[in-house]
């Protein structure tokens, strides 16, 4: 946690929050607001964070609609909780990503769906002629919290570092002022939620590895996928 409060990794994270801007959440207070936001409870917060009592607060639910037909939820947290979570996001990644499967390609530095694509010709070119084209439905609406955390916990020792990363998971969604508990799922929105769903399908991508199939995952319009080679 001393790691993701340092000065350094919050400036890069308050940069990138600034960058990306995005809705106000359930406080109201928009991205042009933030640092005078954090002149004024940035020291309380650090030390809640370090004391591992930080709660944070619900998310705001928007709906979306998707490219295919029907709608996807997204939950916006406050600017607030955008910075931490991209602070956390810094630090976590650089642990977790080297380790990742090379068929893995969305939501990963440096890496994009043209990618993946380019890999899938390259295997039509290795001589396979059928592809299965797999959508995990849903996927980050029934994400469970309990075998997520497990496979966080596999690298992350810092009891502070996973209880604010459950508490995020479980913070409640705001529909029409009421406040919702959420017993799964890590919605989409946040700045953390992406890394989180590529810990939790690692262990799959590495089964299908083991199996022998060639495949790529990538991220499609907000929801990870594969392409399977036969």
């Amino acid at each position: 946690m001393e790691k993701v409060v340092a000065r350094d990794n919050m400036l890069a994270a308050l940069k990138r929050v600034e960058q990306n801007k995005g809705a106000p959440g359930v406080d109201g207070i928009p991205t042009e607001n933030l640092r005078e936001q954090i002149r004024a409870e940035w020291p309380r917060i650090r030390e809640e964070l370090l004391a591992g009592t930080y709660r944070p607060q619900p998310v705001r639910r928007v709906e979306i609609p998707k490219p295919g037909g029907g709608k996807r939820m997204l939950g916006i947290p406050t600017v607030m909780d955008r910075l931490i979570q991209q602070a956390l996001l810094q630090v976590l990644t650089p642990i977790f990503d080297p380790e990742f499967s090379e068929a893995s390609y969305g939501f990963r530095p440096g890496r994009r769906a043209h990618d993946a694509v380019k890999k899938a010709r390259q295997y039509v070119e290795e001589g396979y002629e059928w592809g299965v084209d797999m959508d995990l439905e849903k996927f980050f609406d029934r994400v469970n919290h309990d075998i997520l955390m497990a496979r966080v916990a596999r690298k992350v020792t810092d009891k502070r570092v996973l209880k604010v990363i459950r508490r995020y998971l479980q913070a409640g969604i705001m529909v029409n002022g009421v406040v919702m508990e959420r017993e799964e799922g890590t919605p989409q929105g946040g700045p953390l939620s992406p890394l989180l769903a590529n810990i939790l399908l690692d262990d799959l991508d590495k089964e299908l590895e083991k199996r022998g199939h060639r495949f790529v995952r990538y991220a499609d319009d907000g929801a990870p996928r594969r392409r399977r080679a036969r």
